[in-house]
């Protein structure tokens, strides 16, 4: 019956999240152009089928998935899509803009797509671990390939052009590197976790064992270096050594992520013209009004600092949705820095709504984690929860001037294909993962899940054949439980839901 009441509870909430997304379209429109939009019945359709089908297809696929991961990512697409239809007025007033809010819906429709197939087609995400040098192959590829194709307006090297399409590959990319780091460090984790030494209270790794970190550490400098792609390179090593900490408990990892992030950037950011503009307009904003002969050298872009009056222009409360300017700050208004038509139209209160939503999606995703009974399973959820809570993070903190801005889209929320896809597709995978941690942590007399039959029902594949309960299991796995050595105390007890 857990199943059950899980889809029950997800349905509810895909209710609620479909009447907020409704009303915020309706109610920008109204504030926008003093009347109630044209479109609002053809969007409201287009939600509730979204959200239907999702539905239908979670229930069928993933029947024992967290109930909150699916209506927080449709609530905050749904939001996503309000604000570029909010946008869209201003920026056709402003700069006569052609509309996005019809691109992006079919971005939406076709994202939601591939996380159903996704959940159609990975009945086991162990299957994953199969393929992991190919996919990290694929991965490198996808990350290098904005090299050989030009810059955008400030000079950044994320799309990749293909005739009339364009694409940024590294959206794709960060899923396909936490696939292969969280193998990777299934496989190897005793070696990286047991063995270092110890200096000033901090085990630090062997020379040899640090070898993994110096490469990954090298090709993200080289993606800041020939792609001057600041956020992509920050998310790839981030993620990394997150997974190491994660993976092995070892602060010393840690320490050594910090030290060698700091050392890069300082070395990358006094060479890289466009990595430092970026960092004088973290630390100048304000400075772009000057004279041109009195800017610091490097410095050529208002975007830092009209994002910093929108915020500042928004209080506590904001102007009100459809109130504000949040055109001011260019092109990049609908992807880049569309938190700050939140910060502004919305205020502190609305910003903060904004974050909890991506919070508690995190959480839910370390949740998963947490009651996962399989080594892979347990670093893949936690790997996607740490890509998609470092992005909203680098995100935030870049538009509101806490760290120099990274170019990366917000997920979800901002306009582009690519992004909305590829987090979609993160969707799926923490879905999956949670269906079947759930479902192998539910009780034998559970009617749910049939009678007892001996067999360990993590081993199904869905073909009704599993082997005799605590045979031939995975080695970090407790027989005959099937619970991780990672679940400690403080990381979650077994049994845990």
């Amino acid at each position: 019956m857990r199943g059950l009441n899980a889809r029950r509870t997800e349905a509810l909430l895909l209710a609620l999240a479909l009447l907020i997304v409704v009303y915020g379209y309706a109610s920008a429109g109204l504030a926008v152009t003093d009347a109630i939009p044209a479109q609002l019945p053809g969007f409201a359709a287009s939600q509730l089928c979204l959200a239907l089908v999702a539905h239908l297809a979670v229930r069928r696929f993933a029947p024992h998935a967290d109930p909150l991961i699916l209506p927080l990512a449709f609530l905050l697409t749904g939001l996503g899509l309000v604000l570029i239809q909010r946008l869209d007025h201003a920026y056709a007033k402003r700069f006569d803009s052609a509309p996005a809010s019809g691109g992006q819906l079919m971005w939406t429709v076709l994202a939601v797509a591939a996380a159903l197939a996704v959940l159609w087609a990975l009945r086991d995400y162990r299957q994953l671990q199969r393929y992991l040098y190919v996919t990290m192959a694929a991965s490198l590829a996808l990350l290098m390939a904005p090299a050989f194709f030009p810059g955008d307006t400030y000079g950044a090297k994320r799309w990749v052009y293909l005739g009339p399409l364009s694409f940024q590959p590294g959206e794709f990319a960060k899923i396909g590197i936490v696939v292969f780091f969280a193998g990777f460090l299934v496989l190897h984790r005793d070696a990286l976790a047991c063995t270092g030494r110890r200096v000033l209270g901090v085990t630090l790794p062997h020379g040899r064992q640090i070898g993994p970190i110096v490469t990954v550490w090298l090709l993200s400098l080289l993606v800041l270096v020939f792609e001057r792609d600041l956020g992509t390179s920050l998310l790839f090593f981030g993620v990394f050594v997150a997974l190491l900490y994660i993976a092995t408990e070892r602060t010393g990892w840690v320490a050594c992520g910090i030290a060698m992030t700091v050392v890069g950037a300082a070395a990358v950011g006094a060479s890289e013209p466009h990595v430092r503009g970026r960092i004088m307009a973290w630390l100048h904003p304000f400075d772009i009004y000057l004279p041109p002969d009195q800017r610091p050298p490097g410095l050529v872009s208002d975007q830092a600092a009209e994002a910093l009056f929108g915020f500042g222009s928004g209080g506590v409360t904001g102007t009100g949705l459809g109130q504000g300017h949040p055109e001011l700050i260019g092109f990049a208004g609908r992807s880049d820095f569309i938190l700050t038509t939140v910060g502004e139209e919305l205020g502190l209160a609305g910003t903060m709504a904004v974050l909890m939503l991506y919070a508690l999606l995190v959480a839910r995703g370390f949740r998963t984690a947490l009651v996962c009974g399989n080594p892979f399973g347990k670093l893949l959820a936690a790997g996607l929860s740490v890509v998609l809570a470092f992005q909203v993070f680098i995100i935030t903190a870049g538009v509101t001037g806490l760290m120099p801005f990274t170019g990366k889209a917000l997920p979800f929320l901002a306009q582009g294909g690519s992004s909305m896809v590829a987090n979609w597709l993160l969707i799926a995978l923490l879905l999956a993962v949670s269906h079947q941690a759930r479902r192998d942590r539910a009780p034998d007399h559970d009617p749910a899940y049939g009678k007892d039959d001996g067999y360990e029902a993590y081993d199904r594949d869905g073909s009704g054949r599993g082997r005799p309960r605590g045979a031939d299991q995975p080695e970090g796995v407790d027989g005959g439980r099937g619970e991780h050595r990672l679940v400690q105390a403080g990381q979650g007890q077994p049994g845990d839901r």
